[in-house]
């Protein structure tokens, strides 16, 4: 590792941080330290409903009585959105996404029927049934979320794999097509009225950025396939 070392803290403004947000945090700039290289402050607020510049300001007040200080100008997501709209139609262009109508309700009733086999949750919540895989981009309306098919994704993109570094489950990990396919499923990669989800906005930041590590808690290793296959 060198001065090219990037690694980011990227909270949300939608409510004060917590304690395993300052372990977080201070993980972040020791892995920065330790490499020579730079942390990042991203506020990650494309939540507009729940995001607010108070719990922002209080997110800044907090990481610099830890004693944290970061490059400016902080990049907030809510500034990005053509840029994720740019990815997006990226996406389009290489016939991986679809537009889907169906409400969290459809959702739930479709995975109530016996599915032998069929997993009822995955790193992104209920796996989805693919009940809208059918319809093309041309087919979305304002009401629409989008989705990633991740059937054709994987095709694309080859073996999805990344290295984990912390303390659980080091070394290469390999995320097979079948569990791509079954156990993720086709997540939401633009939310109604966001223009945008966690996935790709992340994804379209960290390669903006040029962020070579990301320090993140094991809740979110799951999670981790989906942003390499995106890349």
């Amino acid at each position: 590792m060198g001065n090219d070392h990037v690694t980011r803290f990227a909270p949300s403004p939608t409510g004060p941080l917590h304690l395993g947000h300052a372990f977080s945090a201070l993980t972040v700039w020791e892995r920065a330290r330790i490499a020579g290289g730079t942390a990042l402050l991203r506020i990650e607020d494309i939540d507009r409903q729940r995001a607010t510049r108070d719990w922002e300001a209080l997110i800044f007040e907090d990481l610099w009585w830890l004693g944290l200080s970061w490059p400016e100008p902080v990049l907030r997501q809510s500034d990005r959105l053509a840029a994720y709209g740019a990815a997006l139609r990226a996406l389009a262009g290489r016939g991986v996404l679809y537009p889907c109508a169906c409400s969290r309700g459809d959702i739930r009733a479709a995975l109530s029927a016996p599915q032998e086999g069929a997993p009822l949750s995955g790193p992104d919540g209920p796996v989805y049934p693919g009940t809208c895989r059918g319809r093309s981009m041309a087919e979305a309306g304002p009401g629409d979320a989008i989705r990633l098919d991740m059937g054709r994704a994987v095709r694309l993109a080859g073996e999805v794999s990344f290295i984990e570094n912390g303390p659980l489950r080091q070394g290469l990990h390999v995320a097979c097509d079948d569990f791509l396919i079954d156990e993720v499923g086709d997540v939401v990669l633009a939310r109604r009225g966001m223009g945008t989800s966690y996935h790709l906005s992340v994804v379209v930041d960290d390669a903006f950025q040029k962020v070579s590590e990301v320090v993140r808690g094991v809740d979110l290793l799951e999670a981790t396939p989906i942003h390499r296959i995106l890349q």
